[in-house]
């Protein structure tokens, strides 16, 4: 259990009071729906870049990647290597310029355009499922990692888990998007100056420095990132957590979908204004993502080394020192750098990691319902922000609930994700690179994606990060040749929603 000094507590507030002058300051000179949803199109790019970083980065990566290095070896940043190397190409090249060109304000008005409003609606509706069930997950994360690392009775859970998601609503209510932004870009400055000040420090603690840290680390094998049986249809190469291709699964089928077609990411894209903008946005995203990776993975391997070091007791045992591996970040500070205010940094990085994903989700969810379920635009901002409210009420009510779910609700989350985004990467793939693709097309492949997924979730024991492959292409196939049946789309529902658009086709 920690104890938080005074100077903790007055890290943590002072934290959070920056974020309610950002929100407040944001507030000002709001007029409509695409200043509240949108940032008025004109958001500097380089501060939504990094709020693009900070709103993928949860509360769980916050505290899983130095679990990863300490308890395994690199394996994971296989898996991060693919949004720079994979996932940023194809947004590139592919989604940012579609949906600038369309200068969408749901990204999902793009199915609209392309297949009806219908498909625009599923398209909405998937997001919410995913989102809503995401950001209920990690509010709960966060609130269950408080209660353990800090010792909280039952009362105090359920006051720290409405708190967190309360405050995050207020912010997100008072500014919009131009506050999520500018507080996930003070929420990702804070996580990066939290694990840089640890990673110094660890390293100082152990007996030669940085060498004996390397030297510690390559003796036992942490650096390691390939993990692959010479039999490449060997099942463990699909099943074991730490293969290669289970990070190729994760980098294609979790993480694409949740880049390419997520509300709350293409507000980012479409916000800054202009496809210079919106690429930007991406590759300095990429770029933070790739390194702030690495340095919570060394983070973790500099714990290992210093508990393995000569005279060290070895890594702290789960459920003996700590709850469970995931709380060594916060013991290790806890128990080596007391009375620094450390630990309330720490924490805060724990905040600014749950309320990044938070905030972003909850605008993201009101924005498709006020442009893909309501009169868009023309709806006044109160009611938008009052929506706004609902959605964080709904958030508090989705984290009490997911309790009830026992200890693989993260699991359950996964599925949800692989389920509703692979599908609609799925959809949003037809629609651009197939001409003959129409909307009974979409509603069967839909259907077929998501008789595969039962299938294989009532037949088979398939690892979670291969869900989204089961309904992507399925609901692709079945959705092209579903389409020969059915006459073609017009030429209007083709009219620059192909990936080639107008201006470029003529090039």
């Amino acid at each position: 259990m920690i104890d938080l000094s005074f100077i903790d507590w007055c890290v943590c507030a002072a934290y959070l009071a920056v974020v309610f002058g950002l929100a407040f300051r944001s507030a000002k000179g709001q007029q409509d729906n695409e200043d509240f949803f949108l940032g008025g199109r004109n958001m500097n790019w380089f501060v939504v870049g990094v709020s693009m970083f900070a709103t993928s980065f949860s509360s769980i990566s916050f505290l899983g990647l130095p679990q990863r290095g300490a308890y395994q070896d690199f394996s994971f940043y296989l898996t991060i290597l693919f949004i720079p190397f994979v996932i940023t190409p194809i947004l590139w090249w592919i989604f940012v310029p579609m949906f600038v060109r369309l200068k969408v304000s749901s990204g999902y008005e793009y199915l609209g355009r392309r297949f009806g409003l219908p498909a625009q609606r599923i398209g909405s509706g998937l997001y919410c499922v995913y989102a809503i069930g995401w950001m209920g997950t990690m509010l709960y994360a966060v609130a269950l990692t408080l209660q353990t690392v800090m010792g909280l009775n039952e009362a105090q859970y359920f006051w720290a888990l409405v708190g967190i998601g309360a405050f995050a609503t207020l912010y997100t209510v008072m500014g919009g998007l131009k506050a999520v932004i500018w507080t996930d870009f003070l929420q990702a400055v804070v996580m990066g100056g939290a694990i840089v000040a640890v990673l110094f420090l660890a390293v100082g603690r152990i007996d030669g420095g940085w060498s004996g840290f390397w030297a510690t680390a390559t003796e036992h094998n942490k650096f390691q990132m390939f993990h692959l049986n010479a039999n490449l249809l060997a099942p463990e190469n699909f099943t074991g957590r730490n293969t290669v291709f289970t990070a190729a699964a994760f980098g294609l089928f979790m993480y694409l979908p949740g880049y390419a077609v997520s509300q709350n990411m293409i507000q980012r894209y479409v916000c800054a204004g202009t496809l210079a903008r919106g690429r930007g946005v991406v590759l300095l995203s990429a770029v933070i993502n790739t390194g702030l990776g690495l340095l919570f993975l060394l983070v973790g391997t500099a714990l290992f080394a210093f508990y393995s070091q000569p005279g060290g007791v070895g890594l702290p045992a789960a459920g003996v020192e700590i709850a469970k591996q995931d709380q060594i970040l916060p013991y290790f500070v806890a128990t080596q750098l007391p009375g620094v205010g450390l630990v309330g940094l720490i924490l805060a990085g724990l905040f600014a990691a749950a309320m990044s994903t938070i905030d972003s989700g909850i605008n993201g969810v009101t924005s498709v319902i006020v442009y893909d379920w309501l009169s868009g635009k023309k709806l006044p901002l109160k009611i938008s922000r009052i929506l706004t409210t609902v959605l964080g009420i709904t958030v508090i009510g989705a984290a009490l609930l997911v309790s009830l779910f026992g200890k693989d609700v993260f699991d359950n989350i996964v599925a949800i994700a692989g389920t509703s985004l692979g599908m609609l990467l799925a959809i949003f793939l037809l629609g651009m690179l197939i001409p003959r693709v129409n909307l009974p097309g979409v509603l069967i492949g839909s259907a077929a994606g998501l008789f595969c997924f039962a299938l294989v979730l009532i037949f088979t024991d398939i690892p979670q990060w291969w869900f989204g492959a089961f309904t992507m292409v399925p609901t692709f196939l079945a959705g092209l040749v579903a389409s020969l049946f059915f006459p073609p789309p017009s030429k209007s529902a083709l009219n620059d929603t192909l990936l080639r658009g107008k201006k470029e086709q003529k090039a």
